[in-house]
């Protein structure tokens, strides 16, 4: 108490109380990324023992000279970067019409129904939707039912349980996030802009290409790295749709942890796999940061 007043007590300024806000956040990620991922790290520089888990403070470099010594795990490293580089393709080349039609359509009820078309398949449970692509994709599937009957085949073409059913599989899964991508930087394209092409004598489509297309590259970006790091950590389409018989990084890890209970060489093919996606990651912030005129 001072000069017979009651001290007030002290309010937060307003930039104090944004830092406050994020406090959850930040441990939020560091609570279930940056000490599981730390844990991560640490074991696979332990000596293998085969149903041990404990972290030891002997280190070991053997885990990672096993794995780049082993011609099957390099062949499933670039598998793993092959099968999702291709699905990030794909997937914008299939996205990337759909999200434009809805980003340019400004009838809000139609609007509406072609974002719910898009957003339904997100709502069913991945394991429900491949095995809906199972009954169409398989031996006496849909698909080989028609092209027998129309005498372009003989017998069934193999559509699954191969690298082209998991590529099929991450395809439709991917497809929803790269649209959701593409329509929110679609839509902030002004169209002021290719108008002005058009009214400079530029084509439909040359106006397309020199103007929409390098304008919306920011979410072609990001949206291929979202497709690129889902599609290289996803365990379950190349289980189901690939059937154990596409060795991608996920299954040996599946197969090192759960079947064989050597976690540090598990822990040693996930860190791999993070380095992986952590590249990916840097590569697109590169590219991104020339696309927006930045340094690079």
């Amino acid at each position: 108490m001072a000069d017979g007043k009651m001290s007030q007590p002290r309010s937060l300024s307003q930039h104090q109380f944004k830092w406050l806000l994020v406090v959850p956040l930040v441990a939020f990620f560091v609570l279930f990324f940056v000490i599981p991922v730390g844990l991560l790290f640490a074991t696979s520089f332990n000596p293998a023992k085969v149903g041990q888990v404990a972290l030891v403070s002997d280190l070991t470099f053997d885990n990672y000279i096993r794995f780049f010594s082993r011609s099957n795990y390099l062949m499933a490293a670039g598998r793993s970067i092959l099968l999702a580089s291709i699905v990030s393709v794909i997937t914008l080349i299939v996205a990337y019409p759909m999200a434009f039609v809805i980003a340019k359509t400004e009838n809000p009820a139609r609007n509406t129904f072609l974002l719910i078309l898009v957003l339904a398949s997100m709502q069913l449970d991945m394991v429900i939707r491949l095995y809906g692509m199972m009954v169409i994709l398989g031996d006496n599937g849909l698909i080989n039912q028609i092209l027998q009957e129309l005498g372009l085949t003989d017998g069934p073409v193999a559509l699954m349980y191969n690298f082209r059913g998991v590529v099929f599989g991450l395809v439709q899964f991917a497809i929803p996030f790269m649209v959701l991508t593409l329509v929110g930087v679609i839509k902030g394209i002004p169209s002021s802009l290719e108008e002005a092409a058009r009214s400079l004598g530029a084509s439909r489509r040359r106006a397309f290409m020199r103007v929409t297309l390098p304008a919306s590259m920011p979410g072609i970006l990001s949206g291929s790295l979202l497709v690129f790091a889902l599609s290289i950590s996803s365990y379950i389409v190349p289980a189901l749709m690939g059937g154990f018989r596409v060795g991608v990084l996920p299954i040996h890890i599946y197969q090192q942890v759960a079947e064989s209970a050597r976690f540090q060489f598990g822990a040693t093919i996930a860190v791999i796999l993070f380095l992986i996606s952590a590249a990916a990651v840097a590569i697109y912030l590169r590219l991104g940061n020339r696309k927006s005129g930045g340094l690079a």
